[in-house]
């Protein structure tokens, strides 16, 4: 099960030669995917789930494997390989690894995928109080290969406070120390993703762990506890040189991502909180610009003192880059929009699951606790598996009932021809019938990469 070759037949090392040879290449038939019991008042470790994702298969839509972390309350979150196309000519390297970190005990598990991709066994664990006391960094984030070394962004310091930092680890995953040689006046950290033709990384901002750990406060945002900018890097230098103050157009920037083509400079970014998209890029002068294209409005509530905003927690571009998908988690929908031009998203689909809004409490017969939230799309960009928890105190906080029901993985199809987004109705995954009970299900991989993943040099 190798998707390390050119499909011309050459040889080489992990990933494809182009976005458009990972469009070519055989569809997803396992997802990996993140499910919790941090939170949920059972106390069972977090595990990384095998989901059978063939529909030829006996066993399409389970869970088929569990492999349970050595600890309990990880808070396992989001997860990188440690391979993919950027170290595409290194034929030594192979997308083998699964770094699976939990934000709350800094752990960072490194998971073998390779060995047998349907049951993933653990190889590693990088000690979170190592990391802690070599780097002064906690809560770690997003994990990106940069060729075959690995990044992982952390949102705070030792002690839980803001700005965090970068953490370097090479190919044996032993801790190199600090990536970043200044953090400069960034405040907070969070997302991150680079495109080396141009020397930049494009950097967001959450909170410090201490602020957001304990739950969502809104009174906070007024208190400048919460992040409102981007910050561009000098990649090769390792340092910021500019920051994009988005104001109330931009409360709490989170995912940020280039398009898949390595000579754009064109992003997008989602503002959780006034849940926009903002879209920047480098103009014909080689300065970066940046402008809000997308606005959800906030919607009306009866039991709410104030209309409840969307919550875009997560974007994705599809691996041609023509679309750009997002989620409301709390209105719960989701939403692709045309983005052939950048400076002006046309909404070319939507589909509603979960949420606040009583829309679609249930979905193939399932009921949705919590809207939308992580979400994984197909090389070929025809399926997008999405799931339904955010972070577990704010789950518990804004869908209690969560905590009974458990989440959900649902399949969108997606026309990556014409547009438009239809809800899969042979596929549905429910996490509140584990065998340990209910748990609640966050970020998925596939093991030949995927498009939040794999960049090009």
């Amino acid at each position: 099960m190798r998707e390390e070759s050119d499909m011309d037949g050459g040889c080489c090392g992990p990933g494809y030669a182009s976005p458009a040879e990972a469009i070519r290449a055989p569809r997803e038939k396992l997802l990996y995917t993140i499910a919790i019991y941090t939170g949920t008042g059972i106390q069972k470790p977090d595990y990384l789930t095998t989901i059978d994702a063939d529909p030829d298969s006996p066993t399409y839509s389970q869970v088929i494997h569990r492999l349970e972390m050595p600890g309990i309350g990880d808070e396992l979150h989001h997860m990188g390989w440690n391979a993919c196309s950027s170290c595409h000519d290194d034929s030594s390297m192979s997308r083998k690894y699964l770094l699976v970190p939990g934000v709350r005990s800094n752990n960072i598990h490194v998971v073998d995928t390779a060995t047998d991709p349907r049951a993933p066994r653990l190889h590693k664990v990088i000690d979170g109080a190592e990391i802690k006391a070599k780097t002064n960094l906690s809560g770690p984030h997003t994990v990106h290969c940069l060729g075959s070394e690995i990044i992982i962004s952390f949102l705070g310091d030792a002690k839980g406070e803001a700005p965090g930092g970068y953490l370097h680890l090479n190919k044996d995953f032993e801790i190199v120390g600090r990536w970043e040689a200044s953090m400069g006046d960034i405040p907070f950290g969070y997302d991150f993703w680079y495109q080396p033709r141009h020397n930049v990384m494009v950097s967001s901002e959450w909170a410090a762990p201490n602020t957001f750990m304990p739950g969502f406060d809104l009174e906070e945002v007024g208190h400048l506890k919460y992040g409102r900018r981007l910050h561009i890097w000098n990649f090769e230098k390792r340092e910021p040189v500019e920051s994009m103050y988005l104001g109330e157009d931009g409360l709490i920037p989170l995912e940020v991502k280039f398009l898949h083509d390595p000579d754009s400079t064109h992003g997008f970014c989602g503002a959780a909180l006034s849940s926009n998209v903002i879209h920047f890029w480098k103009n014909g002068d080689g300065k970066w610009e940046w402008e809000k294209v997308i606005d959800v409005e906030n919607e009306p509530h009866p039991e709410w003192p104030i209309p409840v905003p969307g919550v875009m927690s997560a974007i994705l571009v599809s691996m041609d880059d023509k679309y750009l998908y997002l989620n409301n988690w709390l209105h719960g929908d989701m939403r692709q929009y045309d983005i052939s031009d950048p400076h002006n998203p046309k909404l070319t689909g939507q589909v509603w699951m979960g949420g606040l809004l009583g829309k679609a409490p249930q979905v193939n017969g399932v009921d949705v606790a919590g809207g939308p939230q992580m979400f994984q799309l197909s090389l070929d960009g025809r399926r997008l598996y999405v799931t339904t928890s955010l972070f577990s105190t704010w789950d518990n906080q804004f869908y209690p009932e969560i905590r009974q029901k458990g989440g959900v993985m649902v399949r969108i199809d997606c026309d990556p021809e014409n547009g438009g987004m239809k809800i899969n109705e042979d596929f549905i995954v429910d996490f509140g019938k584990e065998p340990n009970g209910p748990s609640r299900c966050h970020e998925t991989r596939y093991p030949g990469g995927d498009c939040t993943s794999d960049i090009w040099l």
